[in-house]
């Protein structure tokens, strides 16, 4: 008599839970000459030679300006309940101030309408780093003006929409547009200024707060207002004190220098000793930490791998091993004496290491340190090297595993006890990946650049599956 095997538990997510996938404006509209749009930081950084690679642009991006129907209609297809995407500020102010166009808003208007027509929660976020360039000539985030003007745009768009979404982000990843931006200067406006970098993170500090509030003076009260962070995952090579060490004084640049002020109303004051050299922070101004300090309704959280450290000698050059592209000016101000290692494992397109033990992490953390603070996964995903077959399929079971792994690490983090109410796949489809162009792919939907074909790969199937029944499919179950 043979014996039977006892079926395996499925892992089932809970029953409310947001299943959705992100893009960013710039990356995917194109139509950047528009219905009143100007140019961003983004559009002058791509179009100045050696700063992105092949030359590659947003200017036409994958044409979603033209195209949202359609791509609305495939993440119904898909049975994605919510969709997250980014509002080109320049779309709706040219300048970065004054009065709105409104046919830079009816895109946007258009576009809430076509997703609640498919039973499709919209999650908006307002700045996904595409500056006005007019503003950034003026002097960027490093000057405090830009953060009124973000409070502007901000009540401008929330009283645009905010009677149809109801779940908003203020800033994407500010720990890039502040320190990628004006540090390393390898993202745009790439400038390489330490000391810019660190009053460009205290004035996005600033700017959430202010938009936290203005979209609060012209919402319904039952609208959401949360703040997407890049929250490293940051570990020591040992548990010497000079690596523990390291590891504070980068945990402050990669991570208290935003959830300190914005959750806590407060900076780290070992931030302050480590960027001592350069900066009296005399540009936070009394009052400032209050306006920052606003109650958030959640928190996004996006993770793509762990970064490993130790202490090293500030006198030999150390290899960079930080996952955040080539420069000879560090995204770490205060930390040139810091040294950054490969972490060991299987690695993405990108050369990050695939660990889901570090989305745990990450989640745990922030389930102890916002107790109450509902969560979501707002970015989560891998690059890999998608080709289609010859029968035009294209199949990507890397990246089928990679999702696979996070989001039982997800489920684990639920049944520890984390508020995590909804996970957003990066990205719907391959696009404009910034400084790499179009060399890199994220996408669930494959992209054919030649004629902005839309194909959904095995892992959009697979993730479509997973969003209508909320049970994890196994690995092998993609069409």
């Amino acid at each position: 008599m043979t014996e039977s095997v006892p079926p395996v538990t499925p892992v089932t997510f809970p029953p409310a839970f947001l299943w959705g996938a992100a893009t960013s404006a710039y990356q995917i509209e194109g139509a950047i000459r528009e219905d009143g749009r100007t140019p961003s930081i983004w559009d002058t950084f791509s179009h100045t030679p050696g700063k992105t690679a092949g030359g590659d642009t947003g200017d036409i991006a994958v044409d979603h300006y033209h195209r949202y129907r359609d791509d609305v209609a495939l993440m119904a297809d898909l049975g994605l309940n919510s969709y997250r995407f980014s509002v080109s500020w320049s779309r709706v102010q040219p300048t970065g101030r004054g009065p709105a166009v409104q046919r830079g808003l009816d895109f946007y208007r258009r576009l809430v309408d076509e997703l609640l027509d498919k039973g499709i929660k919209p999650a908006v976020t307002l700045y996904h780093w595409d500056l006005p360039q007019e503003l950034e000539d003026a002097g960027g985030w490093p000057e405090r003006e830009t953060a009124l003007r973000f409070a502007e745009y901000a009540g401008i768009v929330g009283e645009a929409l905010g009677d149809r979404v109801e779940n908003w982000i203020t800033l994407n990843e500010p720990w890039c547009a502040a320190f990628l931006g004006y540090a390393s200067g390898v993202h745009a406006p790439g400038r390489t200024d330490p000391v810019a970098a660190l009053r460009a993170a205290h004035h996005l500090n600033l700017g959430h707060g202010l938009a936290t509030t203005a979209l609060r003076s012209v919402m319904p009260a039952r609208n959401s207002v949360a703040v997407s962070l890049n929250t490293h995952v940051f570990r020591a090579l040992t548990e010497d004190p000079a690596d523990q060490a390291a590891l504070k004084k980068i945990d402050d640049l990669g991570n208290g220098v935003f959830h300190g002020p914005m959750l806590h109303g407060a900076y780290p004051d070992s931030l302050f000793t480590t960027t001592k050299s350069l900066t009296d922070w005399s540009f936070v101004v009394e009052g400032d930490l209050s306006l920052i300090h606003q109650p958030l309704d959640a928190l996004g959280l996006n993770y793509y791998t762990p970064t490993l450290i130790s202490a090293g000698d500030p006198n030999v050059a150390a290899p960079r091993a930080d996952g955040h592209g080539n420069s000879d000016f560090s995204p770490w101000p205060g930390a040139e004496d810091v040294q950054f290692h490969q972490t060991p494992g299987e690695r993405t397109e990108m050369g990050w290491t695939i660990d889901p033990t570090g989305l745990h992490e990450l989640i745990m953390r922030f389930t102890r340190e916002a107790p109450g603070l509902p969560l979501y996964i707002t970015e989560n995903g891998a690059a890999s090297d998608d080709k289609p077959d010859p029968e035009g399929r294209v199949h990507d079971p890397d990246r089928i595993s990679y999702l696979h792994g996070h989001l039982r690490a997800v489920r684990r983090a639920i049944a520890e006890g984390a508020d995590v109410r909804g996970y957003y796949l990066w990205s719907l489809m391959d696009n404009f990946e910034w400084a790499y162009g179009y060399e890199k792919r994220f996408g669930a939907v494959y992209v054919d650049y030649a004629t902005l074909a839309r194909t959904p790969k095995s892992s959009a199937h697979w993730y479509g599956q997973l969003a209508r029944t909320g049970a994890l499919p196994p690995l092998t179950s993609a069409e």
